[in-house]
């Protein structure tokens, strides 16, 4: 039944915490184990240690992975929800910034910042349903 407030968890819901998942964890996991060739292949310089790199995408990787637990169950996890919010939101703004600054260091950046910005509106919209 996924519910601990007396109501189910629509499906839809439950889609869209595991596409969250699953859009961390592959990104993280793709950073982990080729950041050096995404990185090179876009052309920007390379850090001074692969721990640069890997550091934040296994910070990527285990923020995908506390999705799963709003997907198994919404109403139980709306804190792991709050935080999805900041994560997206700082994300977002923080390449924005540097976009308009003119100090983003790949256009490659901004795909990302746009689906954190739908995911931050998905998880907004969740929590104000939450709340009723």
């Amino acid at each position: 039944m996924n519910t601990s407030i007396g109501q189910p968890v629509p499906a839809a819901w439950r889609w869209f915490f595991l596409v969250a998942a699953i859009y961390d964890i592959a990104l993280g996991l793709a950073f982990m184990l080729g950041g050096e060739a995404v990185l090179e292949a876009i052309g920007m310089e390379l850090p001074p240690h692969i721990a640069y790199i890997q550091l934040a995408a296994v910070f990527v990787t285990v923020q995908g992975l506390s999705y799963l637990l709003p997907w198994h169950d919404a109403w139980s996890n709306e804190g792991v929800v709050w935080v999805g919010v900041a994560y997206k939101g700082s994300y977002a703004a923080l390449a924005a910034w540097y976009l308009v600054m003119g100090m983003l260091p790949s256009v490659f950046f901004i795909p990302w910042a746009i689906a954190d910005l739908a995911f931050l509106a998905g998880f907004l919209w969740f929590l104000r349903i939450a709340a009723r």
